[in-house]
């Protein structure tokens, strides 16, 4: 019995000892670290291509001429000529303003000039013969020369009075009626020389050198994504804006249609085509200091620091810190961190 009792005791002592084996296991196995799952990523074989150096420019387009019909002189329009959208020829009336009391002022002056010429007439017959003295006909002479400056300034008022096309082009909306009062600060309409079309834009300094009189650019016109216009440069501005240190540069458009103030992008070449490596532009990781890439190494993400080239709409040059052959992550860039594991689903080559 003491034998029976003794085995008993021993069976219990070991189910304990296992029991709390067992327990001491799970607790070290619940406070162990996990490993995190890899991170699920696509990467781009980095390879050398051909890279054009293209800048790209914001511009506008400009009539060849453009002007602000406006009045040189105060008063109630009697005649308006205004045929908005239509093409009209240098020299054309416009419109007219009210100058009768100038042409009043024009015809009195004139009566006073016939009788100051008469009284002259008179005057210079008589010293001639010593009849009257040098002085009585000096005055005479300036009357008449004084009014005759009278009338030429009354012309050149009555002149001011008639608004007429200061070049050949297209007329735009008409913004008065006949029989409004208007004054020099009045816009009548405008008026533009749509034969010839320029285009306006502006390049950061650095790129000075490669714009000159002469240089060929492309335009893309907006809403034309498909059709690029050419355009020659024949000025820029000597100075650079000291706001934006950009430089405004106009060229010559050949043939595009579009309307004068239409948004356009100008592409500028910068120099011949180069090789480069490309990767897409949201596979950048921009920092404080320096851009940077995750690379696949041995499984792990390692993050390089890069420098950045020419830039398109959708990739940018790497001139450092890539080399051919390299795993640039392209898709997960926000989910990997240093040194983590990384599983590519997907390698692709440009």
């Amino acid at each position: 019995m003491r034998i029976v009792k003794l085995v008993t005791v021993l069976s219990i002592c070991s189910l304990f000892c296992l029991s709390l084996t067992s327990c001491n296991k799970k607790k070290k196995d619940a406070l162990a670290p996990k490993e995190d799952p890899p991170t699920i990523v696509d990467v781009l074989i980095a390879k050398s291509e051909s890279v054009s150096s293209t800048i790209e420019a914001n511009g506008s387009i400009v009539a060849n001429e453009y002007v602000e019909l406006r009045p040189e002189v105060s008063g109630r329009i009697v005649y308006l000529n205004v045929p908005e959208g239509t093409t009209v020829n240098q020299g054309t009336i416009i419109a007219k303003i009210n100058d009768a009391d100038l042409q009043a002022q024009l015809n009195k002056t004139k009566v006073q000039l016939e009788i100051a010429q008469k009284t002259e007439q008179r005057l210079a017959k008589l010293v001639a013969i010593n009849a009257v003295n040098q002085a009585d006909y000096d005055v005479a002479l300036n009357q008449v020369n004084s009014l005759k400056a009278d009338m030429a300034y009354t012309q050149v008022l009555i002149e001011k009075t008639v608004l007429k096309a200061p070049f050949t082009g297209v007329v735009g909306l008409r913004q008065i009626s006949q029989g409004a009062y208007v004054s020099p600060t009045t816009v009548i309409a405008t008026m533009q020389q749509l034969s010839k079309l320029k285009v306006d834009f502006t390049l950061p300094e650095e790129y000075a050198a490669f714009v000159q009189k002469g240089t060929t650019v492309e335009v893309e016109v907006e809403g034309q994504k498909n059709n690029r216009c050419k355009a020659v440069v024949f000025a820029r501005e000597p100075q650079v804006n000291l706001t934006t240190r950009n430089l405004t540069i106009r060229a010559l458009l050949n043939g595009c249609p579009a309307n004068p103030g239409t948004f356009t992008k100008v592409y500028v070449n910068a120099g011949k085509s180069q090789h480069g490596i490309m990767i897409p532009t949201n596979a950048i990781i921009p920092d404080d200091r320096n851009n940077q890439v995750i690379l696949v190494k041995e499984g792990k993400a390692a993050f390089v620091n890069v420098q950045t080239g020419t830039r398109t709409a959708n990739n940018v040059e790497i001139t450092q810190g890539i080399s051919e052959g390299d795993s640039v992550v392209v898709t997960g860039v926000l989910f990997a961190k240093p040194d983590a594991i990384l599983k590519v689903r997907k390698a692709t080559k440009r």
